[in-house]
């Protein structure tokens, strides 16, 4: 059994969250301490992340039946940040009998653009995968950088972001390639449309990794799915918009 690292804090209703690409869930502590005055908060690093083991593939299916089996209590809303978000996705599309209501923050079922999708240019994140090569610590910058770049104060931002990621070593290049190989190749979009679990998504209208047009296009999918948008916000609104971000997800659940 794959060792996932685990933190519980608050009482109430279980809410398990889960972080993005080269992360752990140390960047969302803050946050998710303002979340434990409602609720249980379950939070954990992805395999291969922060305190949590490996597991090899790296695979959706493998990611998930480790954190599933890691996750103390069998019914839960679960929470999924950017590649946290494809990972819920997937979680709840493999295993609805345990999760109660999915909220996708930042994430694309289809992460990447096609003719009829919006999403992230194919180019950007190859550009991520052939530097990865070379320099990892340049191309983890890199994506940091994109995540708040265009806001007003992107600056404190990026460094609020750096000061988390170097709180615990980077993952292994083979699991940070296998990640970003997951946000190319993964199309959940049949889940979305098929799925009868509540979704909510939320999106920052300032993300440049999730075009707004991606809200439009999931109602097209699935009309049943709620939808708030964060005025100002990025790719990391737990950072830049605590408070909103917190009232919107209190109104959903």
């Amino acid at each position: 059994m794959t060792k996932i690292h685990v933190e519980v804090i608050g009482q109430g209703q279980p809410l398990v969250m889960l972080h993005g690409w080269a992360m752990h869930s140390g960047v969302w502590r803050g946050f998710a301490e303002k979340l434990a005055q409602h609720w249980q908060v379950i939070c954990l690093d992805l395999p291969g992340h922060g305190h949590s083991e490996v597991v090899t593939p790296f695979s959706l299916e493998n990611i998930g039946d480790a954190l599933l089996q890691a996750i103390p209590v069998q019914h839960f809303i679960l929470l999924g940040w950017s590649l946290g978000a494809t990972v819920a996705m997937s979680m709840a599309e493999r295993h609805p009998e345990r999760v109660q209501k999915l909220i996708v923050l930042a994430g694309n079922p289809h992460f990447v653009q096609a003719d009829d999708w919006p999403g992230v240019k194919s180019e950007v994140l190859d550009a991520f995968i052939e530097l990865l090569k070379t320099d990892v610590q340049q191309t983890l910058i890199r994506f940091l950088a994109l995540q708040v770049n265009g806001l007003s104060h992107g600056k404190a931002l990026l460094q609020s972001l750096k000061l988390a990621l170097q709180a615990c070593p980077p993952p292994q290049i083979a699991t940070l390639q296998a990640g970003l190989d997951i946000l190319k190749n993964s199309d959940l979009r049949q889940f979305i449309q098929e799925n009868h679990l509540p979704v909510s998504l939320i999106l920052g209208d300032k993300d440049t990794l999730i075009p707004l047009a991606t809200s439009q296009a999931l109602q097209r999918l699935n009309p049943n799915i709620g939808l708030h948008v964060l005025e100002g916000a990025g790719h990391a609104p737990f950072l830049s918009h605590p408070q909103q971000l917190q009232d919107a997800i209190n109104t959903m659940l």
